[in-house]
């Protein structure tokens, strides 16, 4: 499936990597053990979970059995005892009891293939059901779409819903915080335009 990506901005595969990279060092600076990834796709960010050894419990959760499919095939041998590592057929829109009381929570990429209207069922099913200490969310910042080759008016990847300005993000994130006893900090991903801001745009919950 189609990104866009334009040479003048970094590229898609490198900014992929400092998105992993980026959660990856705040779930082990915030301590977390336990580790969701909601979306969880092929299995990308749970491969680099899987490399750090404070992370003893993790599971993977996507809706399409195609992902899970590749994700098991790429995660073989840690899938192997059942014990650290497992994948889980679930939508992140729905609460799966299981899946409660984890220390942090990632959706890396993922809000943006939910029709709005279903963002309420997220907030629900994550932050009021789940309620891990730490959530992480990522998402496009539709401010940085020219640096990308992307044209007016359409989205970076075919399956987008939506993509956010920094502004209607941080909203949304505040108001999901406040309501559900959260803080939220911000941070960026990729290369810093002094006008438009970064690709990406990241938020930080934490609990308590």
């Amino acid at each position: 499936m189609r990104e866009y990506a334009n040479p003048q901005a970094e590229t898609v595969t490198a900014l992929h990597e400092e998105r992993l990279g980026k959660i990856v060092r705040t779930l082990l600076e915030k301590g977390a053990e336990t580790v969701l990834d909601l979306g969880c796709g092929p299995g990308e960010l749970l491969t680099r979970l899987c490399g750090e050894r404070q992370f003893r419990k993790i599971i993977g959760v996507d809706i399409s059995q195609e992902a899970l499919a590749e994700a098991r095939g790429c995660l073989a041998d840690h899938l192997k005892d059942g014990q650290r590592l497992s994948l889980c057929h679930a939508s992140f829109t729905s609460f799966v009891e299981d899946l409660a009381g984890f220390d942090a929570a990632v959706l890396l990429e993922t809000i943006e293939h939910v029709d709005p209207h279903r963002l309420s069922a997220v907030e629900k099913a994550v932050f009021a059901g789940y309620r891990p200490v730490t959530v992480i969310v990522t998402t496009p910042n539709s401010e940085y779409n020219p640096l990308h080759g992307v044209p007016q008016g359409a989205f970076r990847h075919p399956d987008h819903r939506f993509e956010w300005t920094r502004a209607k993000f941080r909203g949304w994130a505040e108001g999901v915080a406040g309501r559900n006893g959260y803080r939220v900090a911000f941070d960026d991903i990729g290369i810093v335009d002094p006008a438009l801001g970064s690709s990406t745009q990241m938020a930080t919950f934490c609990r308590g």
